[in-house]
């Protein structure tokens, strides 16, 4: 009886809720965080301008969630596989990228307002982007994501944030839920005929769902535009983010499907943490010449680093860079020609990790690196219904590590890389909302900091991996997107074809790092999307992918499938009523679990999650919500550290987010 008592809970607690506010009509108004949908329909009208995949994901489709991570926003997002480890941190991939990285992220272009959040070797921080800010998201899947200057296998996912003239007036939000967590918001828009400003304070503060998983932030976020005349405008953006996260760490498959809340003892002894402090600050400046536009901008990233894992790593970094971005549209030809520049410089340091304080140093580096890419597409219309694509990246960059202190032998070092990545597409649309489209691309990811410099040879010794090279793929895709009638679609089909993907070998004479290019793998695979909503008070999402990832010969695994990302991940909710009242049910299927080491000697469980989401309005201008978790507690593998081989006491492997309860309201005036 018990058993069934803790699944009714939770149902039992959102019933409560809804039934306790009045229902009002569908005219009420509904509190998100825009009031006005200009910026998100721009978007959409750029996005469907893209011969491939490509989704703009808006705050309303994700407002009765407790949004703490990337996870929240994207989960409906066709193609974007994302689990949650912890806190904010997730499993972020997209068409396979960064397959063999464990933390962090490798493989995408991460930006906020147009600019990326990416350091200036490409690796980045889930946690210096605050989803709760976003007015909407932008998705472009692999070499759709060319108008970002992305030449990556995954793609760009931008972030963008509300203006004065979008969100005027004061909107609050707050909720609190399971595990002690609350979270809050308060952000004000203002505006006039030249000038506008819009900021936003947010705080957050959960033990989370796991033993020393205990997190808290404050974060700003703002913006000022000015229109300086009828043709120059320029906006200004600052960030500020304080974030402290204990890390619970990777679990055996025993503990996870057994005992899920507990942490691992390495890292409750080690006291082991990220705590971030940062500050950016950039500028776009547009000039406006009807058929022509220029944006120019820069920007500067401050950030401290305190991570006590293995060690404690202390990083101070600066990166700082700049960007511009040209479009120009006369009759049936478009053309946009762009180019950013990045350089950074890290001052890194390690320290014996002394139950999460510092030891003694054990090493001392400057590290810097530089990434630029320059990058042009030209649209032709022969006809009304055809639209040819063609372009491409040319990117180049260096990476490079003076060692000042280490108790270890360690050596000086640096390594260039240089790509050209062309594309070429065709988009076909018969009807107004119907596309078909096609494209052909080459993408091109060099080798951060992590991939660089690793501890190789007897004695062991930290050095550049000279041989290490730029992680290359030709990518085909072909799908269709559109509106007919109560349903919107967006199915797209890939095929790439990898040389040098970076990935975990057995070192040995020809392979003399334990993160290497492989010779061949595959990445092909499905990303469809399906909205069905025959009635204003019914809609139906759903997202299926399927992801066939695999090496072609290679000399060590065969044609073993790559781990990590399952084969089948099918995701559904289905929304009942209208904005007075409604509530959704959720479904997260995983057939058949992943594999876990480059051997396949490992394969995880599948599992399904349910969920259920619901909100109210209670009066003019004010909502209520509730989002209930994982309903039935089931115990299961969210994400894997992959490993070449795993045994029964391999702790690799990270849990799905348990029961949880959460509710909150949301306020504008």
């Amino acid at each position: 009886m018990t058993k069934y008592a803790d699944y009714a809970a939770p149902l039992l607690a959102l019933a409560t809720c809804l039934a306790a506010v009045p229902a009002r009509a569908d005219e009420a108004d509904s509190t998100i965080i825009v009031t006005a949908p200009t910026s998100t329909d721009d978007a959409e009208v750029r996005a469907a301008r893209a011969p491939g995949g490509t989704d703009v994901v808006s705050y309303e489709d994700y407002a009765d969630k407790s949004v703490v991570s990337l996870r929240d926003t994207l989960a409906f997002s066709p193609g974007v596989y994302l689990q949650p480890r912890y806190g904010q941190e997730v499993r972020l991939s997209i068409r396979g990228s960064g397959l063999s990285r464990g933390f962090h992220m490798r493989g995408l272009t991460l930006l906020q307002d147009g600019v990326p959040i990416n350091l200036a070797d490409d690796n980045g921080d889930f946690q210096e982007l605050e989803p709760i800010f976003f007015d909407h998201l932008e998705v472009y899947r692999g070499a759709n994501a060319l108008r970002f200057g992305s030449g990556t296998l995954g793609g760009a996912i931008n972030g963008v944030t509300p203006t004065g003239r979008t969100a005027q007036g004061i909107y609050l939000r707050a909720d609190a839920g399971s595990f002690d967590s609350v979270r809050g918001l308060v952000s004000a828009g203002v505006a006039s005929d030249r000038v506008d400003a819009w900021g936003a304070i947010s705080a957050d503060t959960s033990d989370g769902d796991r033993d020393h998983a205990k997190r808290r932030s404050l974060r700003f976020q703002g913006n000022v535009g000015l229109k300086l005349s009828d043709v120059v405008s320029t906006r200004f953006y600052a960030s500020v983010n304080h974030i402290r996260q204990e890390l619970p760490g990777a679990l055996t498959m025993a503990e996870v499907l057994s005992t899920p809340r507990k942490a691992n003892a390495g890292a409750v002894t080690g006291d082991q943490a990220r705590d971030i402090d940062s500050l950016r600050l950039q500028n776009r400046t547009r000039f406006d010449w009807g058929a022509l536009t220029l944006d120019v901008g820069g920007f500067v990233n401050a950030k401290s680093l305190h991570h006590p894992i293995f060690q404690l790593i202390d990083q101070k970094s600066v990166d700082a860079g700049s960007f511009f971005r040209a479009d120009y549209a006369a009759g049936p030809v478009e053309v946009t020609v762009g180019g950013e520049i990045r350089r950074g410089s890290t001052d890194a340091r390690q320290f014996v990790n002394s139950s999460g304080r510092r030891g003694a140093l054990t090493f001392d580096a400057d590290q810097k690196a530089q990434t630029a890419t320059l990058y042009g597409e030209v649209r032709v219309r022969p006809v009304g219904a055809l639209t040819l694509v063609a372009g491409g990246v040319y990117a180049d960059g260096w990476r490079k590590r003076a060692v000042n202190f280490s108790t270890t032998p360690a050596t000086d070092g640096r390594i260039d890389f240089d790509a050209f990545s062309p594309k070429f597409g065709l988009l076909f649309e018969p009807a107004a909302d119907i596309q078909f489209f096609a494209n052909y691309s080459r993408s091109a990811e060099f080798p951060g900091f992590g991939e660089v410099f690793q501890t190789i040879g007897a004695p062991p010794t930290s050095t550049v991996v000279s041989d290490i090279r730029p992680q290359r793929a030709w990518t085909a895709e072909f799908g269709t997107r559109g509106k007919v009638g109560f349903a919107n679609w967006d199915i797209a089909i890939y095929r790439s074809t990898l040389k040098g993907e970076l990935l975990q070998f057995t070192t040995n004479s020809n392979i003399p790092a334990a993160t290497f290019n492989a010779d061949r793998t595959l990445h092909q695979g499905v990303e469809a999307g399906l909205d069905l909503a025959p009635t204003d008070w019914l809609r139906l999402r759903q997202v299926y992918t399927y992801s066939d990832f695999r090496f072609r010969d290679d000399a060590q695994f065969g044609d073993n499938r790559l781990p990590v990302v399952p084969k089948h991940v099918y995701r559904a909710e289905l929304r009942l009523g209208g904005d007075a009242l409604h509530i959704a049910p959720n479904l997260e299927w995983v057939p058949d679990g992943p594999f876990a080491d480059y051997r396949n000697q490992v394969r995880t469980p599948g599992y399904a999650l349910i969920g259920i989401t619901g909100g109210a309005t209670i009066a003019n201008g004010i909502d209520a919500f509730v989002d209930v978790r994982n309903i039935t507690g089931k115990k299961a593998i969210g994400d894997i550290s992959a490993a070449i081989a795993v045994t029964s006491a391999s702790a690799i492997y990270y849990p799905v987010e348990r029961r949880a309860v959460s509710a909150g309201i949301r306020a504008r005036f």
